[in-house]
């Protein structure tokens, strides 16, 4: 197998992968799209490539979805199924469209233009029809003017269009998917503006799982900048949005982190997904644009993180109430699980005797630890004698990390090495954790989802130890479980059609 690729994670079988494109679910099955370059492994003319799977864990690769023309290369997106067939392309049918980015060439003035485009399929997606009248949308105000999000609002009953608008968010919205008109503008003076936004976002959630607590979630990616400590990563927003106007429930200047490890990014959720099934499923691209044309792997790069199950929680924070988004593993990912391990009440001494007579390169932690008096504790994963990934909470600080400065190869970019923190308090002295590790990343998800960590790691083969560790005060394990998961790559993750 090649090294560093996952065992379960979405990757490409070759070249170069980064944004999830048209998250669309249609006739039983997943579609994933995503910016890709088929020939090489660094960041080139985008394309759409192309996936599709029944449970978002199996996936079957498809041909090239979309490619260059004569209006650019294709950016990010979005697709939708057109059920009541509003765009007149399916005969009175149902079919999906793709709306999409395109960055060229402007034929006025030469300069870089980004314009909007359409696509259909009359096929179930195996083929693509581009729309002979794209553009659909441009706009000469803004140079950056991408990725645009498109879904149908049940109250107005119309299609609604969110896109990156230099370091704002625009609303359109239409009546066919072709003719759009202007609707608002979010983001001036509003959470963070270290970097360009792109890839936003806008669907509504239930608080506490209560139907009738509708809140409605926007995500804006931030892009890198030079100085930029982070580097690329996922803001999001709750509000409430009337079919025009999306408004801010929170401080302006507050910023809320989707994720707060170093490589989560452009992440988007599934249209479409059956009322029945009722959950809002995203995923994210699993890199960082500061080092992501020079991570260490060959012949592939980019992949994607496990797709994630999104809700909304109302919490006390000791000062005030709040509303926070929560995201967890979806289930179907614990069909892959081998159990290894399962201890009850027990002291971490036993539990480390357990890990120590294991050697993993992929699996899965489900624990539940205690502790009385403050100190640090946490998991040391892909560890040998020179190598570590850490996962650890000090209850003195109330931090969550992930510290992945001996994590192996960290030498290919100067800002890689790095500890990755997170406030999380606990008032009843309780921490639960699930930690993923696969042959290059580590994700992370506390106490039910409040905080999520996710980090690209690339250890040597023989870093495959697993431990537990405390200092400063003693903790007890209420439940520790540890599950080896089933590689993908016995499955057609890499079949062609």
């Amino acid at each position: 197998m090649e090294k560093y690729k996952p065992y379960y994670h979405f990757t490409p079988g070759r070249n170069w992968m980064n944004d999830p494109n048209g998250l669309v679910f249609y006739k039983g099955m997943y579609h994933m799209f995503y910016q890709y370059h088929p020939y090489g492994t660094t960041w080139g003319p985008m394309h759409w490539g192309h996936a599709v799977s029944s449970d978002l864990v199996h996936w079957d690769h498809w041909p090239v979805a979309l490619e260059p023309d004569e209006h650019g290369m294709i950016f990010s997106g979005s697709a939708i199924v057109d059920w009541n067939d509003t765009s007149g392309f399916f005969q009175g049918k149902t079919g999906m469209v793709a709306i999409f980015t395109q960055h060229g060439t402007d034929p006025e003035t030469g300069g870089i233009r980004e314009c909007q485009s359409i696509a259909y399929s009359t096929d179930d997606g195996k083929t693509w029809l581009k729309y002979t009248g794209n553009p659909v949308l441009a706009n000469e105000q803004h140079t950056d003017f991408r990725d645009p999000k498109v879904f149908w609002h049940h109250e107005s009953q119309q299609w609604i269009m969110i896109l990156a608008s230099g370091q704002t968010v625009s609303i359109y919205h239409s009546s066919n998917l072709i003719d759009w008109k202007f609707a608002s503008e979010f983001g001036q003076g509003e959470g963070c503006h270290e970097g360009v936004w792109e890839c936003p976002d806008l669907f509504p959630l239930p608080v506490d799982n209560d139907e009738t607590r509708m809140k409605w979630v926007m995500f804006v990616s931030v892009g890198n900048t030079p100085g930029s400590q982070e580097g690329s990563r996922t803001q999001y927003f709750i509000g409430d949005f009337d079919g025009k106007m999306f408004v801010n429930d929170g401080p302006s200047d507050k910023v809320r982190w989707l994720d707060y490890g170093r490589d989560n990014y452009a992440g988007v959720s599934w249209s479409d997904v059956p009322a029945e099934d009722g959950r809002r499923i995203y995923i994210g691209w699993m890199n960082n644009w500061k080092y992501a044309n020079v991570t260490p792997t060959d012949g592939w790069r980019g992949v994607m993180t496990v797709p994630r199950e999104l809700g909304l929680t109302s919490i006390n924070d000791g000062i005030n109430d709040k509303i926070i988004l929560i995201q967890k593993p979806i289930r179907e990912l614990e069909r892959l699980r081998v159990p290894i391990l399962s201890l009850q009440e027990t002291t971490m001494e036993e539990a480390q005797r357990n890990l120590s007579l294991l050697k993993m390169e992929c699996f899965e932690i489900v624990a539940d630890i205690g502790w009385e008096a403050k100190g640090e504790f946490g998991f040391k994963v892909r560890s040998s004698a020179v190598h570590e990934t850490i996962v650890g909470y000090s209850s003195d600080s109330g931090e969550l990390f992930v510290d992945r400065t001996k994590s192996g190869n960290v030498s290919f970019h100067p800002d890689f090495a790095g500890r990755h923190r997170a406030a999380l308090h606990s008032g009843n002295c309780r921490l639960k954790l699930r930690i993923h590790v696969d042959r290059s990343s580590i994700e992370v998800f506390a106490n039910d989802g409040i905080v999520a960590m996710t980090d690209l790691i690339y250890p040597n083969e023989e870093d495959n130890g697993i431990e537990i560790y405390a200092s400063g005060g003693g903790i007890r394990i209420h439940s520790l479980e540890l599950f080896g998961l089933r590689s993908l790559n016995a499955t057609s993750i890499f079949q062609s059609h």
